[in-house]
């Protein structure tokens, strides 16, 4: 397939806010049963909240360019009972609106307690609100990611492994970006958000690299010889049929070849897990704020590098025909 750069930032930008408000929230919770300091909301909360919502808003800003009437994007809210686009259009401003309501309460100190546990502990309002956002956080990957899953004829979409990398690689961006930013407003939890960040950039790259060797190994189950129902071994195309490009061309096929695929895809493999872990590490041991701030710019354009190679490596059972000679 051609990748469309507006949707590859839409996933990766969203993916990585997404990733942050897991991380803020995954601290309160660690801090409410007390195996974490507890931070100070406005400077940590309320800040981090609002990193992640610029995220969220630039990556659905980015969707606008890929829409051919961006003033008829409402519509496509309406097949919500169908369509996993739909249900992401309607997921995305929730999750938003509830990560500025989460940021805004701790903004505000608005805590009011809901409901307390038997051991004692409080839930109060941000909890409420963490909770909530962190069911359509992961509501949103899944949606997301459904969008190319759910289609049998894109063999290397269609396959549990989608789901499960955008989860993991949304994940490892937001935690290796709550790294960096409590290198400045939390210190003390630069350790646990390091820690979290390992684990899962590791469980990425195994995620993404089973999908890999399982997509090297599909092979098309058409051919010349099905498309026309002749089965004579000495079948060969001369034409695609057209004088100059068409949809099909443009459309569903990247344009690159083979050793630019697999430079890229060598890119992301450094770029998005290998040089990342390098840096954290190396901020980890020698305390350089630096070094963390730079393992997320390594990884962010890693991803752009592998969410590119995602697109781009699907192929279109139409490329039989139109990509073999053109």
């Amino acid at each position: 397939m051609r990748p469309a750069f507006s949707v590859i930032l839409l996933t990766t930008l969203i993916g990585a806010g997404q990733g942050l408000f897991l991380a803020l929230f995954t601290a309160q919770s660690y801090a409410l049963f007390g195996l974490l300091p507890p931070q100070n909301g406005h400077t940590f909360y309320a800040h981090g909240s609002l990193v992640a919502l610029l995220l969220l808003a630039a990556g659905l800003l980015a969707s606008f360019f890929h829409l051919g009437h961006p003033e008829r994007a409402w519509r496509t809210a309406a097949q919500w009972r169908t369509s996993w686009l739909s249900r992401e259009v309607i997921v995305l401003p929730a999750f938003m609106g509830t990560v500025l309501l989460y940021g805004i309460a701790h903004l505000a100190n608005w805590k009011p307690v809901l409901v307390t546990l038997p051991s004692g502990i409080p839930i109060d309002a941000t909890v409420a609100l963490g909770i909530a956002g962190t069911l359509l956080a992961f509501a949103l990957y899944i949606c997301t990611a459904m969008v190319y899953a759910c289609l049998p004829f894109l063999r290397e979409w269609h396959s549990p492994l989608t789901v499960i990398n955008y989860v993991l690689l949304g994940g490892a961006s937001g935690f290796m970006l709550a790294t960096a930013f409590s290198a400045f407003a939390a210190s003390d939890l630069v350790r646990f958000f390091a820690g979290w960040a390992i684990i899962i950039t590791v469980l990425a790259f195994i995620g993404r690299s089973a999908s890999l060797l399982r997509n090297a190994r599909l092979r098309p189950k058409s051919s010349l010889q099905t498309a026309i129902g002749i089965k004579h071994p000495g079948i060969v195309q001369k034409s695609q049929g057209f004088t100059g490009g068409s949809f099909n061309t443009r459309e569903f096929f990247h344009g690159r070849t083979g050793s630019h695929l697999r430079a890229i895809k060598w890119v992301f493999l450094l770029g998005a897990f290998v040089i990342p872990l390098l840096l954290l590490a190396a901020g980890l041991s020698g305390g350089s704020t630096a070094a963390l701030f730079a393992a997320f710019a390594v990884q962010y354009p890693g991803l752009l590098a592998e969410r590119w190679f995602f697109f781009a490596q699907a192929n279109h059972p139409q490329n039989l025909y139109y990509q073999a000679i053109a």
